[in-house]
Parts: structure tokens; sequence; C-alpha cells
């Protein structure tokens, strides 16, 4: 008889839940559908910016808006018809830029004028034609629409600094110089790269509207950082000094010493800027130039002789033991009123005051921001630029 020897059985397994598998089934088919969802929306952001040439968070030159609300624009096709005499392809707006562009480049420019010099006259062409988008009827709108192009720029005069980079940089263009606009990091301000004997130089026209002191005006990248940042990797870096205009126009020192006096003429003759170059000039020596500029800064503070202006400077590394220090003074009056009144215009203002009054105001003597309605010029100057 044979044994029947039982062995133990493993225990069966528990069944899964109906409803585990239903909602595992939810959560898979959720997954799939967010997968192809993204895959789609990612496909089509890769067609609009490969449409543009630019990749997902990459920096570009054009189509970059500025304070939410200002927009950088290419400016070629105005460049381009200048230079090929052919408009047929313009806007009729597109056509009157060029027109007033191309009268402002038969003012200025001349044929034998360097590239450098080219620059230069258009540089100040705009910091003394120009003027910040503000005014005194500022809560009213006026020009804000066109203030970020050349078409407004050129038409009304006045501008934020996208139109002042993007006015510069179709002079440029039209005059067959390299010209890009930068804008910086956090997209508040936007200037200009220009190429002068393949070197490049940043231009910040807007920054110098208001003195026309040089002070931004063909900077390498160690003069530009010192104010501005911006995308290194993207744009080209700006190593030259050649053309950096206190180099080209800095006056030679030999004694140290005579710094001061000279300061004091610069003021006296209301000269906006002063280039000084020490060859060779050491460390401490430098310092000393320091203090007595420290020193000479005190008589601008206190309310004295020269109380309504202000001085900033910097040294700048021409070549070798080579330095320049570029001193730059705002503040100067340059008129009669502190608006932009012909003379006309202030001859009848004149009589109306003295006919009512029995005598026109010393002028001198006028506190031109007593009559402001409010803070509008201001912070519209600070948010445009």
């Amino acid at each position: 008889m044979t044994e029947q020897i039982n062995t133990p059985q493993a225990p069966a397994k528990a069944g899964t839940p109906p409803l585990l598998w239903v909602l595992l089934a939810a959560v898979l088919v959720a997954a799939l559908v967010s997968c192809v969802f993204a895959y789609r929306t990612n496909q089509d952001m890769k067609a609009v910016l490969a449409e543009t040439g630019v990749s997902a968070g990459e920096t570009r030159e054009d189509d970059v808006t500025i304070m939410d609300q200002y927009v950088i624009r290419s400016t070629l096709p105005i460049s381009d018809a200048y230079k090929s005499g052919d408009d047929s392809k313009l806007t009729d707006r597109e056509k009157e830029t060029l027109e007033m562009a191309a009268a402002v480049l038969d003012e200025i420019i001349t044929e034998d004028m360097t590239d450098y010099e080219k620059e230069l006259a258009v540089y100040d062409w705009m910091t003394h034609s120009l003027q910040y988008d503000t005014g005194v009827l500022q809560v009213i709108p006026r020009t804000e629409a066109d203030a970020d192009n050349p078409y407004g720029t050129l038409k009304y005069h006045n501008a934020v600094c996208v139109g002042y980079a993007t006015t510069f940089r179709l002079f440029m263009q039209m005059l067959d110089i390299d010209c890009m606009v930068v804008h910086n990091t956090d997209a508040y301000h936007s200037w200009d790269l220009v190429k002068l004997d393949d070197e490049w130089y940043h231009v910040d026209i807007y920054s110098d509207q208001d003195s026309g002191n040089y002070a931004n005006f063909n900077m390498n990248d160690e003069a530009c950082a010192q104010g501005h940042d911006w995308d290194r990797d993207f744009f080209p870096a700006a190593e030259g000094t050649k053309y950096n205009y206190a180099i080209q126009n800095a006056q030679t020192v030999e004694d140290i010493y005579a710094v001061p006096g000279l300061v004091k003429a610069a003021l006296d003759e209301e000269n906006s800027s002063l280039f000084l170059s020490f060859d060779p000039i050491d460390e401490a020596h430098a310092q000393q130039v320091e203090t007595m500029m420290d020193g000479i800064q005190s008589f601008l503070y206190d309310g004295g002789t020269y109380g309504d202006l202000w001085m900033e400077w910097r040294w700048i590394h021409a070549a070798g033991n080579q330095y320049v220090l570029a001193v730059y003074i705002s503040g100067f009056e340059d008129g009669n009123s502190g608006y932009d009144i012909s003379d006309e215009d202030q001859e009848k203002i004149d009589a109306a005051i003295a006919d009512a009054f029995g005598s026109s105001p010393d002028w001198e003597d006028v506190d031109y921001e007593s009559g402001d309605m409010g803070e509008g010029d201001a912070v519209a100057e600070e948010a445009a630029g």
C-alpha cells in the first residue's frame, strides 16, 4: 500500500482589487496624454523658433521687448533701401523714415570722413538734436508709441533708449559700419555695439544725451561693465581702445600737481569733459591724483560757486603704462529756459509777462523745477532707459 504524503501548499496570493486597476489605468492614460501634449507643444515651439532662427532661452538682437513695452526691431530694410537706391518694397512710414535719416546724413557727413569721424558726427548730432521722451505734459500721451523706433525718434526728436539705439544703428548701417543693438540681461535698457577697424566698441547715446560729454562713447567691455551688464556669450567682445574718445582727445600731463588747475579751468569754461594723459604713471602717483580729485569734488558739494555741478571720473588704460584720467562734468545750464523754446516764442513770452507785470523776469533766477505737475518726467525717464 502506497503511503500518500500531503505536502504543504503555498498560500494563495490575494487578488488585486478591481478599483485599483482602474486607478492605475487612469494614471497611465493621463501620463501618456500629457507626454503627447508636451511633445506636440515642444514641436510647435521649435517650429516657431526655427522660423526666427532663435533657440529657446537664446539671446537675440532684434524682437526683444524692453521694459515690457518697447520693442527692438530690425532696421535693415530701410538701410538696404538707402544703399540700393530702391525703396519700392518699403511702407510709406519706412520711406518717410528713410527720407529723414538721409537728410541728416546729407547734413553732417562728408566723403572724406573716416568711419570714426562719421560715427562721431552721428553721436554729436543725436546728443544735440534729440531729447528724452519726457515733458511737462508727460501725463498726456504724445509720441510714446513711436519712442522706440527711428521713425518717432527722427520725426519728433524724442525717444527712449530703444529709439536712440535703433536710430544710431540705422545710421551706421546706412554708412556701411557694422553695428548691433545690445540689451542688458534684465531687459530694461539698450545701447549699441559699433565695429571700427575690426574692433568693437560700446556706445550708449541715451545715457550721454543730457550732457553729450562722451562718457559712454566707444567704451570697451571693461569700461562699459561699470554701468551695464549684458550677455557676453552672445554679443561680440569689445576690446578696442584706439577710438575711445578720451584717448583720442587726451592732453598730456607731466606734473600731476597741475591737475587741480586743469579741472578748475574746465569748470570755469563750462567744459563737460576733460581728458588727461599720464605716460607713464605708477600706483603711488595715481593715488595722489585720486586724492586731489576727491578734494576737488568737495567744492562741488559745498553749495558754493560750483554747487549746481557734479563730477565723475574714471581711469582708462591706453597702452603699457599710459593711462588717461577721464573727467565728466554735468549740470551746466545751456540756455535761458529750462524747456525747448524758440527765440521767437521766448520774445512773446517776455512781452506777455512784461505786459502783465511791468517787466520781464530774470531768467537766471527762475527755478524751472517748481512748476512741475508731478514726478512724471523723472519716473518716465528712469523707466524708459
